[in-house]
């Protein structure tokens, strides 16, 4: 699959890829922004592959149904019901609990939609699961996906996102009126 993505994305589309997923950690949480497009999620396994990363991810609950559910399971798929009212932080922190290796990745906006700020989940999954989080930003400005260095969360959500945001700055989504604006 490695040659194939690679080929595709960096042959074919002339996407490039600056920076690596960290080899040396088995478990954080990834932040793919903005998340504009459904073509973020082909976006991103391409990456994955590329990268030879064992990168998960949740998804609605619908989409693990057959007949294409199984697909999404191989790409790394986990369902979640949103429609419950479950504490979803607490259960994919015990994902990571239970599991020596586990990377999330997860776009903080939660939705494709403009929003006016990032939800908060992604940031309480890497505190209570003591990980890092791996920023990630699809620039489609430049074509480029740019893979960040693991921040260690410290507690301190605001001042941590003052360190965390201007990594996304200047990054164009697809659809960029949809995008958060750093």
């Amino acid at each position: 699959m490695r040659l194939f993505a690679k080929f595709f994305l960096i042959t074919i589309l002339g996407w490039k890829i600056d920076g690596f997923f960290p080899k040396h950690l088995k478990k954080y949480v990834i932040i793919a922004a903005p998340h504009t497009h459904w073509q973020d999620f082909p976006l991103g396994i391409l990456v994955k592959w590329i990268q030879q990363t064992p990168i998960n991810y949740i998804g609605k609950a619908s989409l693990f149904k057959p007949p294409f559910g199984f697909i999404f399971r191989w790409l790394g798929g986990t369902p979640v019901n949103r429609s419950e009212s479950t504490n979803k932080v607490e259960a994919i922190v015990n994902v990571f609990n239970v599991n020596e290796n586990f990377i999330l990745a997860l776009s903080p906006e939660g939705t494709r939609k403009r929003i006016d700020e990032w939800k908060t989940g992604f940031y309480y999954i890497a505190l209570k699961a003591n990980v890092p989080i791996v920023p990630v930003a699809f620039d489609y400005g430049k074509k480029e996906v740019k893979v960040g260095n693991p921040f260690p969360v410290t507690g301190n959500y605001d001042e941590d996102m003052k360190l965390i945001l201007p990594f996304y700055k200047g990054v164009k989504g697809k659809n960029p009126e949809r995008g958060f604006e750093v």
